[in-house]
């Protein structure tokens, strides 16, 4: 069994920073040195940083995106069109889309995906707050831009026909050949989608 060569507090920095998405127990490691290592450069500010978030960030009511106001400056931008809200999974999914500058619309947060398995059904997820959002008659148009997984594909079904009986057009993200990609190195279900979703030249 291995010795220890670290007090307990800095193991349990390195625990909690293994937690994070995309950092395993090696990564964590050399997080928290790093971090020692520059405490005053790193450590301190981070740790600012982190009380700030604790003590100021909020959930959306209007949409569920992360801010430190409610609503957020997504909900309250002038600028954004009011009339199309685009659907996502999760936060990260809306900075995704914010990052590439395809869209300037309203975003509505699901917290997740149906989910029989793990148990999550649309009680657990924010459709209801959707429903009453696009029932606003100045809402033209529902954009799903959920995953392509099984779960993601069967939450927009759900969504759709909760829809339904609302005046608003309901389109989804295009499914098929990537930017750049080349078609060998497509899986089939990929290239299937692309061949159904082909549009004029």
């Amino acid at each position: 069994m291995p010795r220890k060569i670290t007090g307990p507090e800095i193991e349990r920095l390195i625990q909690l920073l293994a937690r994070l998405p995309g950092l395993g127990p090696r990564s964590a490691r050399r997080a928290t040195l790093q971090l020692v290592k520059k405490r005053e450069q790193l450590l301190v500010p981070l740790t600012e940083a982190l009380a700030r978030v604790r003590d100021t960030v909020k959930i959306c009511s209007c949409c569920g995106n992360v801010d430190t106001a409610d609503p957020c400056a997504v909900c309250t931008d002038p600028t954004r069109d009011p009339s199309v809200i685009v659907v996502v999974e999760d936060v990260s999914d809306l900075w995704a889309l914010e990052r590439s500058g395809a869209v300037s619309a309203r975003y509505h947060v699901l917290g997740g995906v149906l989910s029989p398995l793990d148990g999550v059904g649309p009680d657990d997820l924010s459709i209801a707050g959707l429903v009453d959002r696009a029932a606003d008659p100045a809402v033209r148009e529902v954009i799903l831009a959920v995953n392509a997984t099984v779960d993601g594909q069967t939450t927009a079904h759900y969504v759709t026909d909760r829809l339904r009986d609302l005046p608003v057009k309901v389109s989804r993200l295009a499914h098929g050949v990537p930017v750049g990609g080349e078609l060998d190195y497509l899986d089939e279900g990929t290239l299937a989608a692309a061949i159904r979703a082909r549009t004029p030249f």
